[in-house]
């Protein structure tokens, strides 16, 4: 071996060795989590009691819940020191899409300025019958919260029927049973309904049970439904419960009423009744719950509200035909008058979006009626001639919306569309449900415990919808987590100014990103579409997570 190459072989090795102490010194200074929160008052999602103690997180992963040791580093550290620390909101009745599949509004600010980092999309039997481009979009565009799919009702009917008011063929009902079948294996985890809306308001029971079954084949599924009636308008609200339990029990699938309300004067107090019923099922064995939003104000269309069922067939071009024949139109405006006193009368109607004359939202039926000269119901019918148009209602009672509250299976919802800021009268709810109902029902009426209330919002839907690891504030489960003010938190949408984001969300963790930090949301979208999985992990998965080395679990 010449000098030369003993000299080369020697430098190689020293760099090598220097490589390694190098290598050695870094790791030493890494730190040990990526974000540690230090000090907070811990709602840990079950309903339990809160403790003070600390969350760290590694990659999308909590890794330690208890006492972290004062010497344990982070990348980065939050001090939440009078802040409550809870699981990330998950909201099982989001009108999240269309709007999270545009590049405009995948970030979903008005979503995360509540706390949440998991909505359900195609609620009310909503959606379209396949449900692939909707996904393929929504990844695209990457969200700012995850997002769970569901087929509904309404899509797949359309895709097979239109709009015809009557009942399938044989071989209807088995394409709209395929359509419900191919989205359960491309990754659905429900069966959305929504027989108050066209198409679905012309089946039978029986064809929902069809449907339900088709789903019910796959675990974990799930029937949800905007029931038939949630007043007096054919049914009356408690039949329209009882079709829900029809379903669970026949197709032997789990069973949640949702946005549950007494809507309007004719049943309102009738929630007793409806609860009863409920625990009597779940007494019986069948698995039936419900979620809520906290407004005692609906939100709908003129044509669904107002127009009777069989007016409707054939959707809005198909009634502005059979409002322009006399005859047609004297009986549908007999069957609307009655209608609108169902809803509480014309003042209990806000417009909320009209595009052919965005001058009238915000105002009430009978305001605009005042200005014409008109009756209302007549008002109503120009309207509808040109489209319908969106409605606020204001039709519930406030001892309903408590008592439906107080119920240990009752989730928390928004209801609420995701929309251009500013664009339209929209509902609060989009803005506001879940700060609305920790700061007015919890912290200030208090309606129900701040337990309950988190509960409500995390693991219960977690549990409910059999959600692996999340929900909880535990080891092991992905790092959607909430820090928010109990001093400041607080809904700023009304219903004049329904476009206002709410406060006190100091910082969100969607997959262990700051989706929100210091009470800022940040340019990245950290969300995801999850799509359901044949096989979820098991509770053993989460003891092959990385251990909290440096804190005590509890």
């Amino acid at each position: 071996m010449t000098t030369a190459t003993t000299f080369a072989v020697r430098a190689a090795k020293a760099a090598a060795a220097l490589g390694l102490l190098v290598s050695a010194a870094t790791a030493a200074l890494a730190a040990d989590y990526d974000v540690l929160i230090r000090g907070g008052t811990l709602y840990d999602g079950t309903g339990s009691p809160a403790k003070k103690g600390d969350i760290a997180i590694k990659g999308d992963r909590i890794v330690a819940v208890g006492v972290v040791p004062a010497s344990a580093t982070a990348d980065k550290v939050v001090d939440a020191t009078g802040k409550y620390v809870t699981p990330g909101f998950i909201d099982p009745h989001s009108h999240a899409v269309p709007g999270i599949a545009t590049a405009e509004l995948a970030g979903a600010k008005s979503i995360l300025t509540q706390g949440i980092t998991t909505v359900f999309a195609n609620p009310d039997g909503g959606g379209p019958g396949d449900l692939a481009p909707l996904i393929a979009d929504i990844d695209k565009n990457v969200p700012g919260v995850n997002v769970i799919p569901m087929i509904g009702h309404n899509g797949v009917r359309s895709a097979v029927m239109g709009l015809a008011n009557r009942q399938p063929t044989p071989v209807e009902l088995q394409k709209m049973e395929g359509l419900v079948d191919n989205a359960m294996k491309l990754g659905a985890w429900g069966f959305s309904d929504g027989p108050f809306y066209i198409p679905a308001k012309y089946s039978k029971t029986d064809e929902i049970v069809d449907l339900a079954k088709v789903a019910a084949k796959y675990p974990g599924s799930f029937y949800i439904s905007h029931i038939r009636d949630e007043s007096s308008y054919d049914i009356g609200v408690i039949a329209a419960i009882q079709e829900l339990i029809t379903v669970s029990r026949q197709a032997h699938i789990e069973g949640i009423v949702t946005h549950m309300k007494m809507l309007g004067p004719e049943v309102w107090g009738k929630s007793a009744e409806a609860i009863r019923i409920i625990n009597a099922a779940r007494a019986e064995g069948l698995s039936i719950w419900a979620d809520q939003y906290p407004y005692a104000a609906s939100g709908s269309g003129l044509q669904p509200s107002l127009v009777p069922g069989w007016a409707q067939e054939g959707g809005p071009d198909a009634i502005a035909k059979r409002l322009a024949n006399p005859e047609q139109a004297a009986v549908i405006r007999k069957e609307m008058v009655r209608n609108l006193a169902r809803r509480a009368g014309a003042n209990a109607i806000m417009i909320r979006s009209y595009a052919p004359d965005p001058s009238l939202e915000g105002k009430r039926l009978d305001e605009i009626a005042r200005a014409k000269g008109q009756d209302p119901i007549d008002t109503a019918i120009d309207m509808l001639k040109k489209g319908g148009a969106g409605i606020v209602s204001f039709n519930m009672n406030e001892k309903d919306v408590e008592a439906i509250m107080k119920q240990p299976w009752t989730m928390t919802s928004t209801d609420g569309s995701l929309v251009t800021f500013g664009k339209g009268a929209e509902h609060p709810r989009a803005y506001g449900a879940f700060p609305r109902k920790l700061r007015l029902y919890t912290l200030d009426r208090h309606v129900i415990t701040m337990e309950q209330s988190i509960h409500s919002m995390t693991g219960l839907p977690a549990h409910v919808f059999k959600i692996p690891f999340r929900g909880e504030l535990k080891t092991g489960n992905f790092a959607d987590v909430v820090v928010f003010d109990p001093k400041t938190v607080r809904d700023t949408a009304t219903y004049n100014n329904p476009h206002s984001y709410s406060v006190g969300m100091d910082y969100v963790f969607v997959n262990g990103k700051p989706a929100i930090w210091a009470d800022k949301v940040t340019p990245d979208h950290y969300g995801k579409v999850l799509l359901r999985q044949e096989n979820p992990p098991s509770a053993a998965t989460a003891q092959m997570m990385p251990p909290a080395t440096s804190g005590r679990v509890e």
